[in-house]
């Protein structure tokens, strides 16, 4: 066994793209540290989310910390602010995409479990309070990611990488 290439490994990613038809974009509601913002900006350029929508409190990817952790990837995406979570949740609903919610929240069902639509809009709250209440209230369903450890809640990166991947799967499947 040996490490790819720099050749093979475009050739591999070239073939996963064409394995992937969905549409994905992220809501990102209060997420307040840039650092958050930055990582999840690289892991959203990295699965091909076309847009993200922030809304509340949240860094803009353009800020300088955010920029340091993204590392330049936000070239490969766009994004839009809003002040309100429903108001974001509506211009995804408008560009097409249905706005899921990850939360912990009683009519949240197992994201690996939820089927979604071809395009998705996952949307992802406040590193300490989760979405705002009328931001949950305006998506469209609500998933969370189970947990086994003692552990009871992730990074809001973490999360968004793994909701990000989960989304890409189902479309491989």
């Amino acid at each position: 066994m040996r490490q790819l290439r720099p050749t093979d490994v475009k050739r591999l990613h070239r073939e996963w793209n064409r394995r992937s038809s969905g549409r994905l974009s992220l809501l990102l509601d209060g997420v307040q540290s840039p650092y958050n913002v930055g990582a999840i900006v690289r892991t959203a350029a990295a699965y091909r989310v076309e847009h993200i929508y922030l809304c509340g409190q949240t860094a803009p990817p353009s800020s300088s910390k955010a920029a340091k952790v993204s590392l330049g990837t936000d070239r490969y995406l766009s994004w839009s602010a809003f002040d309100r979570g429903r108001d974001a949740a509506d211009s995804a609903r408008e560009d097409g995409f249905v706005v899921i919610g990850i939360e912990l929240a009683d009519a949240a069902v197992p994201l690996h479990q939820l089927t979604a639509s071809p395009d998705v809009c996952l949307a992802l709250g406040n590193e300490d309070h989760g979405l705002a209440p009328a931001t949950l209230d305006a998506c469209d369903a609500a998933a969370f990611l189970p947990m086994l450890g003692r552990v009871g809640s992730l990074n809001v990166a973490t999360a968004a990488a793994i909701a990000l991947y989960e989304m890409r799967r189902q479309g491989w499947a």
